[in-house]
């Protein structure tokens, strides 16, 4: 595998903001759809990105996969600042390097031709011409390695012919075809059938070992990441508001945005325990966001200082780091509080 480093790929202050609607804002707003966004990937391990829809989950997807272009910031791969970069050869090299499974693989997927095609094309595009027969057999080997066999069996299928999970196992032997160092995957299993999407998640967290992939695995599903992520990122309103290893995210989270999505997710040992109320906010505290917390409309542990000071990430614990001023106070922050509690 080309991946050698230990951070394969890396965001640094990934910024993307888009132009609001007249009809939603009016005047010229901007929506902070992804804002001062920093974490790296690393080989052999899945980090989860979390969060509502709208919170701008898919738009890092697509910043990574230089589907967009940045408002501000910068995305390096293996040491080196690709955010400028514009020549076909080199967009063609990252590209092949950091691969993308979309939410919908039907999609993302030519109707009108075979499974065979669709892999094989990749294989032709960055590996140059091969032999018919060298070909076929990479073809095979490649939906073998998903689960899908037999495989010449389904190299002659249609994606008409294939149920939604095996779609995306096809979609995802796509992205190995090219052996890449990072796989980005927006949502592959919101589609599926829970027991499906079991299979894909197990898929995952064998790929990651054999391959050594740094994968990005964005769900609004928290069940899911607590089952294959090794790290999360919680994203609000186009923020990080919480990152750190996933067993202590998921299990003693610091940010309230953190607990109220788990406090949506199925539990029976939470039976007897007061709801979480939920107030709605996500798209509005992105659109052209004032000094303050994005959250605080939403928060039930809200105090002055959140209206009034945007909220750093903070670290508060080892590994684990939060942006709030309550749970994870930056020094200067708290100072202030305790100043204000003793008189």
């Amino acid at each position: 595998m080309t991946a050698t480093l230990s951070t394969p790929i890396e965001a640094r202050g990934l910024t993307k903001w888009f132009p609001a609607s007249n009809a939603l804002v009016g005047g010229r707003s901007r929506i902070h759809a992804v804002d001062d966004v920093t974490f790296a990937l690393r080989p052999g391990t899945i980090t989860a990105l979390v969060g509502e829809s709208g919170s701008g989950k898919s738009t890092v997807a697509r910043l990574l996969a230089r589907l967009y272009e940045p408002t501000a910031g910068h995305v390096l791969f293996e040491g080196r600042d690709v955010t400028g970069e514009r020549r076909r050869r080199e967009l063609l090299h990252y590209r092949s390097q950091v691969q993308m499974i979309f939410q919908d693989p039907f999609g993302s997927l030519n109707p009108v031709k075979t499974v065979r095609h669709h892999l094989a094309r990749p294989l032709t595009i960055h590996g140059g011409r091969e032999a018919r027969g060298s070909l076929d057999e990479r073809v095979n080997a490649l939906l073998e390695s998903v689960g899908l066999v037999p495989a010449d069996k389904y190299a002659a299928k249609y994606p008409h012919e294939l149920s939604g999970g095996q779609r995306q196992r096809v979609a995802i032997a796509r992205a190995l075809a090219v052996e890449p160092a990072v796989l980005v995957a927006d949502e592959p299993t919101s589609m599926l059938d829970v027991s499906i999407s079991v299979g894909i998640l197990n898929l995952m967290l064998d790929l990651k070992e054999q391959h050594r992939l740094a994968l990005l695995y964005v769900t609004h599903d928290l069940a899911s990441a607590r089952y294959v992520a090794d790290t999360v990122l919680v994203m609000y309103a186009g923020q990080i508001v919480e990152q750190g290893p996933a067993d202590d995210v998921l299990s003693n989270p610091l940010h309230p945005y953190t607990r109220l999505l788990l406090s949506a997710v199925p539990d029976p040992a939470a039976r007897g325990r007061p709801p979480i109320e939920l107030r709605k906010g996500l798209a509005s505290a992105a659109v052209d966001p004032a000094e303050g917390c994005r959250f605080a409309g939403r928060c039930p542990l809200r105090i002055d200082v959140c209206d009034e000071v945007t909220p750093e990430l903070v670290a508060a614990r080892p590994a684990q780091s939060a942006r709030c001023h309550v749970t994870a106070p930056s020094p200067a922050i708290r100072e202030d509080i305790h100043a204000e509690q003793a008189h």
